[in-house]
């Protein structure tokens, strides 16, 4: 009788200790998100790459998530909590968030951390962003030729040099089709506030721009535009095909999961390091959404040819003669811009009116 307690003690122990390792063969990945999941743009896409990590991996992964996370102290705070509750790799979302994440990391040497969009980079700490100028310059194409006002308006969420390169390649390449072109640019200085949005996209309009572009995460511009008629929008980050065919016409798609099943699994197998991923529409990071037959046959096909070209690596999106905006010299003829000048952009190409905001 003692002897059968004791086996099935035993037993109990073993299944214990089984469920226990098992428990802790699970890989636990965090996201850190500034929106929330539902925003239609920046943020939903970074959800849609942790539901595929779910559905690539199974039951061998634990997903969590914090949404509406603001950049700064809290994120700090958000970011530690998730280490602490045993994340195994944590990607933190937002420019905003690089501080932050640097500060944890230090506390947390055994935790992996990836930080979106930023520059800085620790043993345990890597850095990924999208070309998304790709996605802007064939957005331009369409704009420059579709533009009947000849004004272009702009939403920018912040003055860092992901957006004024969104800004500067969507104007070269607008002017190049239409030399008449202007660009008028409000500042929401917020990625995700739909009030905020809607009513810079109503003062652009206000302004004579018929179409508009936007750096900012929310749907509120495409409702406004849709809201005032004959006015032609981009989706940002996410397809935001609710609105096509009209006004959203195209947008920039960012695909974000196969990178985020790809570190994953780096974790998993031990071979994680510290890397800078920079990935454009060639390795598909950066997506074109569909181009409706709002727009003219012969311009899809131009924005078309201008992202194969951009694809294959026979064009790039910064390439001279180019200027800035004081006049001096910023490429010569055939020039092409290094990605140290393009990850550092400060300062507005020729043609480009008003200032960026410090």
């Amino acid at each position: 009788m003692k002897l059968t307690k004791l086996l099935a003690g035993a037993a109990v122990a073993l299944g214990l200790a089984a469920g226990g390792a098992l428990a802790q063969d699970k890989t636990k990945v965090g996201f850190v998100y500034v929106g929330p999941v539902g925003d239609g743009g920046w943020t939903y896409e970074h959800d849609q790459g942790r539901l595929a990590v779910e559905e690539e991996f199974g039951d061998k992964v634990e997903t969590v998530y914090v949404e509406n996370v603001a950049e700064g102290p809290d994120a700090e705070r958000v970011i530690t909590q998730m280490a602490l509750q045993g994340a195994d790799l944590i990607f933190t979302t937002s420019f905003g968030y690089m501080d932050p994440t640097i500060n944890v990391a230090k506390k947390f040497p055994n935790v992996k951390f990836e930080h979106a969009t930023g520059y800085k980079r620790a043993e345990n700490v890597s850095t990924y962003s999208a070309r998304f100028y790709e996605g802007r310059a064939v957005q331009g194409t369409i704009a420059g030729h579709m533009t009947e006002s000849n004004i272009v308006g702009y939403i920018g969420s912040y003055p860092i040099p992901e957006v004024i390169r969104g800004i500067n390649s969507a104007y070269i390449h607008a002017k190049k089709v239409n030399p008449d072109v202007q660009f008028k640019i409000v500042w929401a200085f917020t990625w995700f506030d739909p009030a905020k949005e809607a009513d810079a996209a109503k003062v652009l309009i206000e302004q004579g721009a018929d179409v508009i572009l936007q750096h900012t995460d929310s749907t509120a511009p495409q409702a406004a535009a849709q809201a005032a008629g004959n006015v032609v929008t981009f989706g940002q980050a996410s397809d935001m095909a609710e609105y096509a065919p009209f006004p959203r016409v195209s947008s920039i798609i960012d695909d974000w999961a196969p990178y985020y099943i790809a570190r994953t699994k780096a974790v998993m197998d031990g071979t994680w390091t510290s890397v800078d991923t920079w990935d454009g529409i060639g390795p598909g990071m950066v997506g074109i959404g569909e181009i409706t037959d709002a727009v003219p046959a012969e311009v899809k096909a131009e924005a078309l040819a201008l992202k194969d070209a951009m694809a294959s690596g026979e064009y790039h999106a910064f390439t001279g003669p180019l200027n800035k905006q004081d006049g001096s010299e910023f490429l010569a003829e055939g020039e092409i811009a290094d990605d140290g000048t393009l990850a550092g952009m400060n300062f507005y190409v020729e043609g480009i009116e008003g200032s960026i905001p410090e």
